[in-house]
């Protein structure tokens, strides 16, 4: 019998990629719950091709049209993940919606689904607690597909926390690793969305320019495997084959290297790692095995790690800078802030005097979250003004 799939985020990067394996393996899963935004020809390839039970489409004006064209369709089109109404669980829920947007729907389907592969880290790093309530209550198994996690996790099976010394993420470095300092004023847009590795949405692309991903990587990793602070760190690895190292106190240390496609980490969560990887990945570009190079992080070009050692200062102070973050990145892309702008204004809302207020509450339910966000976002559109009229 073929399991249930259910994908949140069926047109971004990580949905094309889940269905890429699909499409291989079609005997294995049947198409559930499909969840998009805006993409609208995308969105109807989908439902022709796979014929998902349910189509959930966030854009009203999109999901009118989707609504007409397909309203004889067998795939129920709605607009609203509350209207989805079913019998069985879905076997495996791809949780993929980028952004905080993404936290309300990963909750309704971890009630829906027997496991769950999540790949929105700011669902997690903002509302781990409400994720883990839900987690236990239904008693949903969650899996981290992200490349660095699920090494992490792979890594850490039958290994207790004590043994260890350090949890080590490695970042690429992104286009401008050997950028000098006097060049990053003319960053653009397009520049920074060049990646030298990895074939990605592009506000991840743009966190990976500046580092942004790993600090929130951190938070991630703290909250996935409940992890003191001080157990993890970062290092540049610009060849992005290792994924994660972990040492081990009795001397030994481990690592996990595979090629720079999320093919493999998302195939084998799928199929709990009892899966032949060349019969998808044969089409491929494959690295071959290299000398791999290991740096410390230079503070002058990735000046954003200033705030790492800021990202635990109170419960609620990760919610803030992912939520400035999602903010900047999006004013980047529009050409409408500089790329050094970014961590100016993380570390100026930092020091607001309004920060500590809202970077102490408890996020330990959906309103409380939305407030904090609501807050961070407000306060660095405010920013973002004060930071022109300076220029200007």
């Amino acid at each position: 019998m073929r399991k249930l799939l259910s994908i949140l985020g069926s047109t971004g990067s990580i949905g094309l990629t889940t269905l890429k394996i699909i499409n291989k393996k079609k005997k294995f899963f049947k198409p559930y719950i499909f969840s998009a935004n805006k993409n609208y020809k995308e969105i109807c390839n989908q439902i022709r091709l796979y014929k998902p039970s349910y189509f959930l489409v966030n854009n009203e004006l999109i999901y009118k049209k989707i609504k007409k064209k397909f309203r004889n369709n067998k795939t129920i089109i709605i607009n609203k993940i509350e209207k989805i109404k079913v019998k069985k669980k879905s076997d495996v829920t791809v949780s993929a919606i980028p952004g905080i947007i993404g936290l309300k729907p990963t909750i309704y389907l971890i009630r829906l689904s027997k496991k769950i592969l999540i790949a929105n880290k700011e669902s997690v790093i903002c509302g781990w607690d409400l994720i883990r309530r839900e987690i236990k209550k239904y008693n949903t198994t969650i899996v981290p597909i992200d490349s660095e996690h699920y090494s992490i996790m792979s890594l850490l099976k039958n290994h207790k926390i004590n043994e260890i010394n350090k949890i080590i993420i490695t970042a690429s470095g992104g286009p401008f690793l050997n950028y000098k300092v006097s060049q990053f004023k003319k960053i653009k847009p397009v520049d920074a969305l060049k990646h030298p590795k990895w074939k990605m949405g592009k506000k991840i692309t743009i966190d990976s320019a500046t580092l942004m991903n790993k600090i929130l990587e951190l938070v991630e990793a703290q909250r996935l495997f409940n992890l003191p602070p001080e157990k993890l760190d970062i290092i540049i690895h610009p060849e992005s084959l290792v994924h994660a190292i972990v040492d081990f106190k009795n001397g030994l240390k481990k690592f996990i290297y595979h090629d720079t496609t999320m093919i493999i980490p998302i195939a084998n969560a799928l199929f709990d790692q009892k899966i032949n990887i060349e019969n998808i990945f044969k089409t491929e570009k494959k690295e071959k095995i290299k000398n791999l190079i290991f740096r410390k992080i230079d503070k002058k070009i990735f000046p954003i790690a200033k705030i790492i050692k800021r990202i635990n200062e109170h419960d609620s102070t990760p919610i803030i800078i992912n939520a400035v973050n999602e903010v900047l990145v999006d004013h980047f892309l529009r050409k409408k802030i500089p790329f050094l702008g970014i961590q100016k204004v993380i570390l100026d809302v930092l020091k607001d005097k309004n920060y500590k207020k809202y970077a102490i509450r408890k996020p330990s339910n959906f309103n409380t979250i939305y407030i904090v966000d609501t807050w961070a976002k407000n306060i660095t559109y405010k920013k973002i003004k004060q930071f022109y009229d300076k220029i200007y």
